[in-house]
């Protein structure tokens, strides 16, 4: 566990906490684990990013517990929107995609920590502990990386987005807005089965296992930004 202070004004009395998670049972443990650390926790749930909105504003969460993989949104977008409309909230991410990329770009986006989804019980307690302290939990084996290392890293990661077709590149860029599968086949008036092929070259070539370390790797490099300055070519030239 890795936990480096920051200023807090945080009471553990009362706390507003939102939980944005799709698994019921899941949601419910976070619930009571919540009631274990704090005092009269006053909980609201969404199963998923819409329904967490309403929740945001006017008077923001102290806590919004995260998960990356939701129904409605893909990744670190989730977080990101939730940073823009309550950038006071403390978001901690829980998720079942744990690595050290993930942890990086959801620290980097605003995250107060990552907590892998199959972490003990007294982990998840000592975590929250921690980040209601004004801390920034990570998990034991993350290891931050260095600013060298990550010019290099960004340098393999334009390498590999450069290899996509322009069909590829363009429903990653779709993908990192948070569409599903049936709405980029509209987008592009193509056939689902087609923008999953699609999907199954575009997680190979990039070298991760979903759609969600796809659209992190494409982060990290401004991917939209590399296709409007035409640096990586799109299907719509």
């Amino acid at each position: 566990m890795t936990s480096t202070m920051m200023p807090t004004n945080v009471s553990f009395e009362n706390l507003r906490i939102l939980l944005v998670e799709d698994h019921p049972l899941f949601s419910d443990a976070l619930a009571l684990t919540m009631s274990e650390i704090f005092d009269n926790p006053q909980i609201q749930t969404a199963s998923n990013l819409t329904r967490s909105l309403p929740y945001l504003s006017p008077e923001p969460p102290d806590f919004v517990v995260l998960d990356l993989n939701l129904p409605d949104v893909d990744g670190i977008e989730g977080l990101v929107r939730i940073k823009k409309i309550a950038p006071d909230s403390k978001v901690v991410v829980v998720s079942s995609i744990s690595d050290n990329r993930v942890t990086s770009h959801v620290i980097r986006a605003g995250a107060c920590g990552f907590v892998p989804k199959d972490s003990p019980r007294q982990e998840l307690i000592r975590a929250f502990q921690s980040i209601a302290n004004g801390g920034i939990y990570t998990p034991e084996d993350y290891v931050a990386p260095q600013d060298d290392s990550i010019d290099h890293e960004d340098q393999a990661t334009l390498a590999k987005l450069k290899s996509l077709t322009p069909q590829q590149a363009t429903i990653l860029t779709l993908i990192c807005r948070g569409k599903l599968n049936k709405q980029i086949a509209f987008d592009l008036s193509i056939a689902e089965t087609t923008v999953k092929a699609h999907l199954t070259a575009i997680m190979r070539k990039l070298g991760v296992r979903n759609r969600i370390q796809a659209a992190l790797l494409a982060n990290q490099v401004n991917f939209s930004t590399l296709i409007e300055k035409e640096i990586i070519p799109n299907s719509n030239e």
